[in-house]
């Protein structure tokens, strides 16, 4: 019987989620026999080989490629889980909308404290569009699961991983979801 497949993605976010996956330490080696890992940033494989049984978006949406992902993402995983607060709310990256994407442009670019001489506002066709404001993934795709914390403890992402990829119930308990 072939394996579980895994994915995982990074958006806009500090990749700290993905920080917390690592921070399962030798359990990776359980999780490798466990699943076979398809796209990821931990393995650098950048296309799809098929479907997979679960997919974990780590980041919100900040610009174009972000939603392109995501939406292949949603398409290719059975199960999409959301992973970490910016996922979920967007995050610190949504600290940006605060101020609006103009105003943010402008004081990184033009005339913020860090900025020598006549600054110039990015506009190669090769960079991704930036949307309006960061938004969290559940705006775009259907998410089955989400994953709190900034960003989930370890325990919290196993937890959930072993559940999900063996057909368990994700029935997780109150104490991995407590911060203090």
């Amino acid at each position: 019987m072939a394996k579980p497949k895994l994915a995982t993605c990074a958006l806009a976010g500090c990749f700290g989620c993905h920080m917390s996956f690592l921070d399962i330490d030798e359990r990776l080696v359980e999780l490798i026999d466990l699943v076979d890992l398809d796209v990821s940033p931990l393995d650098d494989k950048k296309s799809f080989t098929g479907m997979v049984d679960v997919g974990l978006v780590e980041g919100g949406c900040a610009d174009e490629r972000h939603v392109k992902v995501l939406r292949e993402f949603r398409e290719r995983s059975r199960i999409l889980v959301a992973v970490g607060a910016c996922a979920i709310s967007g995050g610190v990256p949504a600290l940006r909308n605060l101020a609006g994407l103009d105003e943010c442009l402008r004081v990184a670019y033009l005339d913020g404290p860090t900025v020598e001489g006549g600054g110039v506002i990015p506009n190669d066709p090769e960079l991704p569009l930036l949307l309006d404001k960061v938004y969290p993934v559940q705006e775009f795709v259907k998410i089955d699961h989400f994953l709190p914390g900034c960003p989930p403890s370890a325990e919290t992402i196993w937890a959930a991983l072993k559940a999900l990829l063996t057909g368990a119930d994700l029935n997780l308990p109150y104490p991995l979801f407590k911060y203090e």
